[in-house]
């Protein structure tokens, strides 16, 4: 007997004579598209609705909605120069109410002697002023000045009092004290001195406005995020978020990537205390952008090759941002002990490009405080989200609409009836498909381990234990090289 899901069985139809229906659940090979998020401030005179998410449109888009210069428009430019692909939505904050913007200032303290050309990075933009032999040092104060307020990208602005420079951040709170007043490489014109302050007083992240905006995002899944804020409260925020978002109940998963500026003890400091298995910090020194700059960069960098293959290694991947200063890099030992406290590395080229080395969470303790590398590594969590996520859509494409009976019930065969066995060989094949397909390993004892088995407590429920084994990394090879003399070598002269 077949079992139709709408056509009337047995003599309920009369009249003639040929009725099909279409269940097309058996070709379904239908496959997601891994969706990011931008978390981060617009500007007061942004016109994005505060805590709901928005489908970026453009990076010129988000400029006009969240204002030229603001957190959010950079970090949108950031994250769309490295992935230009993927689905990006933002979600939005105004400044909290309580918030300071940080200020710097620029002091020219003697004139230039000679024609020339004053260059500095600001957030990691180049600000180029050129300047002349007769020029004062409060003529050069405002040309400085011009300069800095011609570049609407900027996240600070200038105004100019005698022959000092003063930089507000357009957004206020700590993420303006990251913003950076940087050296290059350019000549100084003969005569000219300035001394930087860089910015700071900046306070008051909006962390009551993140959680608010967090709640907002419902059932809708965002498997990579890029966080602007590494304070405690907006980490314990987001930690708090994404352990709901990993429970049974969501099944929505997803990480989340932040930058940490600071020296290698500062940086180390931040990891430690922290034990957040879907956040991955990333610790850097003196870089000329700021940390929310590199978390939508990283977040982007690593959405490319997770989106692609969630068990590459993410290591050499490159990066779109500055790097730090050759006396401000870490070298072997110190990134080593930054990946034994939460913190994720990246290396520079000569050139200067900046790589991942290895993107860990800050996942370090269990719940009795021993050491714990189950969830270290970011791409297991992406592996373990993608065989959790694949494993649900073939029970759920498969066993859509069932009837439930013992092993052993001897049905015909059409008749819409599963028994735990049945669903048991069903997942054994489906998971030797998943190590065909590099995504999985050990079927074999995947198979002799599984467990299905009728719910005890409830005769409509398959209960079941799947040992899942992801696939792992090449990250090391160790060799003893053993220098051999030639002589007494057969075939040696």
């Amino acid at each position: 007997m077949v079992a139709f899901n709408e056509i009337p069985g047995g003599g309920a139809l009369r009249t003639p004579l040929f009725f099909a229906e279409l269940d097309a659940t058996g070709a379904n090979r239908g496959g997601r598209l891994p969706k990011a998020l931008i978390i981060g401030q617009q500007l007061p005179s942004g016109s994005l609705a505060a805590g709901v998410p928005a489908l970026c449109q453009g990076t010129g888009w988000v400029k006009s909605m969240a204002g030229q210069g603001s957190m959010l428009a950079l970090m949108a430019s950031q994250y769309r120069a490295r992935d230009d692909f993927g689905p990006l939505y933002l979600l939005p904050l105004g400044d909290d109410g309580a918030g300071v913007a940080a200020t710097g200032t620029i002091a020219v303290t003697a004139a230039p002697t000679a024609a020339g050309t004053f260059v500095r990075k600001i957030a990691g933009q180049r600000v180029a002023v050129a300047v002349s032999a007769s020029q004062t040092a409060a003529q050069v104060a405002t040309a400085i000045g011009a300069a800095v307020n011609a570049l609407p990208d900027l996240p600070v602005t200038a105004t100019v009092s005698t022959t000092t420079v003063t930089l507000t951040a357009r957004n206020k709170g700590l993420g303006g004290n990251d913003i950076i007043v940087a050296v290059t490489d350019d000549a100084a014109p003969a005569g000219l001195a300035v001394t930087v302050t860089q910015p700071s007083g900046g306070t008051g992240n909006p962390v009551t406005a993140l959680t608010n905006a967090l709640a907002t995002l419902g059932d809708t899944d965002f498997d990579f995020i890029a966080m602007p804020y590494t304070d405690t409260a907006s980490l314990d925020a987001l930690r708090a978020h994404l352990s709901t978002r990993w429970s049974w109940s969501k099944m929505l998963y997803g990480g989340a990537f932040a930058g940490v500026r600071g020296t290698l003890g500062a940086v180390t400091t931040v990891g430690a205390v922290r034990n957040d298995p879907h956040v991955c910090l990333v610790g850097f020194d003196s870089a000329p952008e700021p940390a929310w700059l590199w978390a939508a960069d990283v977040t982007a960098a690593a959405a490319v090759s997770l989106r692609a293959d969630p068990g590459l290694p993410l290591q050499t991947v490159a990066l779109n941002v500055q790097p730090p200063p050759l006396e401000k890099r870490w070298g072997l030992g110190d990134r080593n002990a930054l990946l034994f406290s939460g913190i994720a590395t990246f290396t520079t080229d000569a050139d200067g490009t900046c790589r991942i080395e290895r993107l860990i969470t800050t996942y370090q303790r269990n719940a009795y405080g021993q050491p714990d590398d189950s969830l270290l590594d970011v791409e297991r969590l992406y592996q373990v989200a993608d065989i959790l996520r694949q494993q649900r859509s073939f029970i759920e494409t498969t066993y859509p609409r069932m009837k439930l009976a013992d092993d052993g019930t001897n049905a015909r065969p059409g008749n819409r009836i599963v028994t735990p066995s049945m669903i048991k060989r069903a997942l054994i094949a489906h998971y030797k498909g998943m190590e065909r397909d590099g995504k999985v390993q050990n079927s074999a004892a995947f198979a002799a381990a599984l467990v299905v088995e009728r719910a005890s407590g409830n005769r409509c429920r398959v209960d079941g234990i799947a040992p899942i084994v992801p696939v792992d990394q090449l990250r090391q090879v160790a060799i003893q090289a053993q220098l051999r003399d030639a002589v007494g070598v057969a075939g040696a002269r």
